[in-house]
């Protein structure tokens, strides 16, 4: 716990297990952004004894709010040990203002108040870190970091800084994230091994283990770390699923102005997740002006997947013609929730995937201090790849057959549809061979910094002024090939032999989820599909036009600079102290990538560049000892996402739609205005309020037009444009408490908990329609309230974290929008400390058995269900 309270001039000592005191700490360098010291009217913080990890943990992240120059959300080690956090976005969800998006039930991305996981800035021991994609299905989010990637066990800590600094990158809108990695010269000598049991909804056991070493000499001034951890994690998703409502799909039956459904599909989705990665330190200060900081991040993913679906296209258009059986249907104001289709496809698929995502990240600081002056360092490189390997890209196999559809969604979003036919789709002699597809993708992104500082220490009411350069390269290379291949269509299915199909892998597909929907149906052999159709022939095939639009490359080179006056002072008997700076950021970028004429390919390459001037300020005032008032105004920049400034157009396959980028697309801009109420207990804890207001320039929004596509015809084209102004407006408010004044053995006891309320204000199209306030990924409304309670050797502690409904796509002229409904997810853990070096602990997430549904325009047109269960673990950790 050295590390917990430095920042208070306190070290801990060991009186007897469990037991430990605070006393005053040898002096040691500050870290690269050190905390600000506390104003001269703060209250002094007592020698105590702490009995309790937990509330040690919260207090630590107390302590680097309230010194902090900034406003600064932290979460600490503990924290993230004793709550059921796989990695950091999952960690994240006890800071205030943080909302988690999950995948499968896997936390992978973060919005800050109410801004999306494009907005953050994600940072890496204070350094920019490259991203790994989403290649599973050939998506991309382009600036959206993938918290999967820095499991929870080698973490020290996070920090989310919600204002501006001069010094600090550029790029965040909702947030800085600086993910802080363990460090030997605070760890000292020490081992800690961890071995975890956990099963899910697949109902078999998944092992895991984690390692952290630390080594320091006896001079106290090299120190060596490393971490390791080992994960398995088996997913079951079972998901029904919609790719919207459409538009007067049917008008010459139903008249205009009706939605209908699109393709819908029940779906089980299986994943074979295995995780191992290494972090490695050095740290060296031979004297206290000389400090050398080498860090090594080493992860790898493979996510094996696997996908049983059965699409039924009420819609389709390219191979059957489906028709509206007149009266069969039931309107509910503009959407008809129940009716009669005939000359349905119905299609059974199979697909699989290994998913291999690689991140490596390595950093190199020096710091140098002699008197006043201050020189520091810092070269960081990183590169991520996201990747099928060979022969193992996407492979989808599938069969069909053509009925008629009564479906009839009126159940609302909670209850299943029914989804009928009288053909049975279990059985193999009804199909016959439809196309068959074989993927293969490769994302690389490649971020390369460097970084100078100075800074020079003043006696006065100018504390310092800090100037520093810096050079950063980053670089997304993206290639997709695709392979479709029709030599069995029209095929009976079983005609093809008893190897090319089977069913699904359960019979109990959303169970508890009311409606006559497919429960089990057959499923083709995607791997023997795949040996019998995609032979050598195929393999040496060159890149098609196609597959050249698909892929592309973006380089951006950032220029920047900065300097920054920190102060303190005292105005009208009040300590004062803040910050003033400005920071001028210079980007060229080039997108490279094929356009087509016909069946001809033609390279294409657009330049781009543009400067922005970035000032800020910081102030905090001390109206009492423990009352802090904090103002914060500040000019941000958030470049486009890299694969929307992408020259590409990239086609659906089985809908005439496509989507593609703009490589003229203009930053985000925009102001930002805070102001934090802070109020600390002498006796532990904290209450604090805080209200924002983002005002967004050169809002991105997508936009929505029809194109002629060669072979495929009328498609609608989803791309990227500068839409406008936007403004986001919020309130912030967040209460920990430790109860130690309660009579024993009640003084265990604690709490903590946020609330963030959000509005948006922004018009912008989608298509010909209107979007009114409504941003995407913005919930309103965000909460999480955790309860724990330490005495002795036991420690409980339950959460809940709840976000509100959000916009999730816009839609078109055509199609309605999605969105998704709230969603809480209730979480706990307890432990128990055996002797002074063994604990056990039981974990559970998602204990309510929560399941996530999304809704189109109106509630009245549900569109998707996912029920990935609960995950409970057992957890056995030892500490040396």
């Amino acid at each position: 716990m050295a590390d917990l309270l430095a920042g208070q001039g306190l070290a801990v000592r060991k009186v007897r297990p469990g037991i430990y005191a605070l006393e005053p700490a040898v002096a040691t360098p500050p870290a690269r952004r050190p905390v600000q010291p506390e104003p001269e009217g703060a209250a002094p913080v007592d020698a105590i004894v702490v009995t309790a990890p937990y509330a040690a943990s919260l207090g630590r992240a107390i302590t680097l709010k309230r010194q902090a120059a900034y406003s600064l959300d932290a979460v600490s080690a503990e924290d993230i040990a004793r709550l059921p956090a796989v990695n950091a976005a999952e960690a994240l969800q006890l800071a205030p203002g943080v909302s988690l998006e999950r995948h499968r039930g896997v936390g992978l991305y973060v919005s800050v108040r109410g801004l999306g996981p494009q907005f953050q800035n994600v940072l890496l021991n204070g350094r920019s870190v490259a991203m790994n994609d989403l290649v599973e299905n050939g998506g991309f989010r382009g600036r959206q970091f993938r918290f999967e990637m820095l499991p929870a066990d080698a973490i020290d800590r996070i920090e989310v800084a919600k204002t501006t600094t001069a010094d600090m990158d550029e790029g965040a809108l909702g947030g800085n994230i600086d993910v802080r990695t363990f460090r030997p010269l605070d760890q000292g000598r020490r081992a800690a091994i961890s071995v975890r049991a956990s099963v899910g909804q697949g109902d078999r056991a998944d092992p895991s283990a984690s390692g952290v070493w630390s080594w320091i000499d006896d001079s106290g001034r090299l120190g060596l770390l490393a971490a390791a951890v080992v994960d398995r994690r088996r997913i079951r998703n079972d998901r029904l699923y919609q790719t919207g409502w459409n538009l007067d799909r049917f008008t010459a039956v139903l008249g205009p102005g009706l939605y209908t459904p699109s393709r819908t599909r029940p779906t089980i989705e299986l994943e074979d997740r295995r995780l191992i990665s290494g972090d490695f330190a050095l740290q060296w200060r031979p004297s206290a002006a000389w400090q050398t900081d080498v860090d090594l991040l080493l992860t790898r993913l493979n996510a094996h997947y696997d996908e049983f679906g059965l699409d039924i296209y009420p819609d389709d258009a390219t191979v059957s013609a489906p028709r509206f059986v007149p009266g069969s249907q039931t309107v509910v104001g503009d959407t008809v929730q129940a009716g009669t289709i005939d000359n349905v496809r119905w299609m059974a698929s199979r697909e699989t995937s290994l998913n291999r995502h690689d991140l490596v990240a390595f950093g190199v600081h020096q710091r140098w201090s002699q008197g006043p002056w201050a020189l520091e360092g810092d070269y960081a490189y990183s590169r991520a790849r996201s990747y099928h390997p060979d022969g193992r890209g996407t492979v989808r196999a599938r069969v069909a057959f053509f009925a008629p559809l009564r479906y009839d969604f009126g159940g609302g979003r909670h209850a299943g549809p029914t989804l009928a036919t009288p053909v049975d789709y279990a059985d193999p002699g009804q199909f016959v061979g439809q196309a068959f597809d074989y993927t293969w993708k490769d994302s690389r992104d490649t971020d390369e910094a460097l970084k100078l500082d100075v800074t020079r220490t003043f006696g006065g009411e100018l504390g310092k002024l800090s100037a520093g350069v810096e050079q950063r390269r980053r670089v997304r290379d993206y290639r997709r090939r695709d392979w479709i291949l029709n030599t069995v269509v029209g095929a009976p299915l079983t005609g093809l032999g008893s190897s090319y199909y089977g069913h699904s892998p359960f019979s109990d597909f959303l169970a508890g989820t009311a409606g006559d929907l497919p429960r089990r149906w057959v499923a083709p052999n995607a791997r023997v599909f795949y040996d019998r159709l995609f032979t050598s022939d195929v393999a040496v095939r060159p890149p098609s036009v196609s597959d050249l639009r698909n892929s592309f490359v973006v380089e951006e080179k950032i220029y920047s600079a900065y300097l920054r006056a920190d102060f303190s002072s005292r105005w009208f008997g009040r300590t004062v102290d803040g910050d003033l700076g400005v920071r001028y950021a210079q980007t060229d970028q080039i997108s490279k990538g094929v356009l087509s004429s016909g069946v001809d390919p033609i390279p294409a390459e657009w330049r781009k560049s543009y400067g922005n001037w970035l000032p800020s300020a910081n102030l905090r005032i001390a109206l009492a000892p423990d009352l802090l008032l904090r103002l914060g105004a500040s000019r941000v920049v958030n470049r486009p996402n890299v694969v929307d400034n992408a020259p590409r157009i990239t086609l659906a396959r089985d809908t005439p739609t496509a989507n593609g980028g703009n490589p003229d697309l203009d930053p985000f801009l925009a102001t930002q205005l805070d102001v934090s109420l802070e109020w600390y207990f002498a006796s532990g804890g904290a209450l604090t309020g805080a209200v924002f207001d983002r005002r967004l320039d050169n809002y991105i929004t997508a936009q929505n037009t029809f194109i002629q596509a060669p072979g495929r015809g009328e498609i609608l084209l989803s791309t990227n444009v500068n839409g406008g102004d936007a403004r986001i407006q919020g309130v912030e408010v967040a209460y920990s408490q430790t109860f130690k004044a309660l009579p024993s053995p009640f003084d265990g006891l604690g709490v903590q908990g946020s609330l963030t309320l959000v509005r948006s204000r922004a018009n912008y199209f989608a298509g010909d329609r209107v979007i009114r306030n409504a941003l995407l990924g913005l919930s309103r409304t965000n909460y999480s309230l955790l309860a724990f309670y330490e005495h002795g050797r036991a420690s409980v502690r339950l959460g809940y974290a709840w976000r509100g409904p959000y916009l999730a796509t816009i839609g078109s002229s055509i199609t309605a929008p999605s969105h998704v409904e709230a969603f809480g997810s209730l979480d706990g853990a307890a432990s128990w400390r055996i002797d002074r070096q063994l604990t056990l602990s039981l974990e559970g997430v998602n204990l309510t058995d929560a399941r996530k549904y999304v809704y189109g325009e109106t509630r009245d047109q549900p569109m998707e269900t996912h029920h990935w269960g609960r995950y409970l673990s057992a957890r056995l950790r030892w500490a040396f």
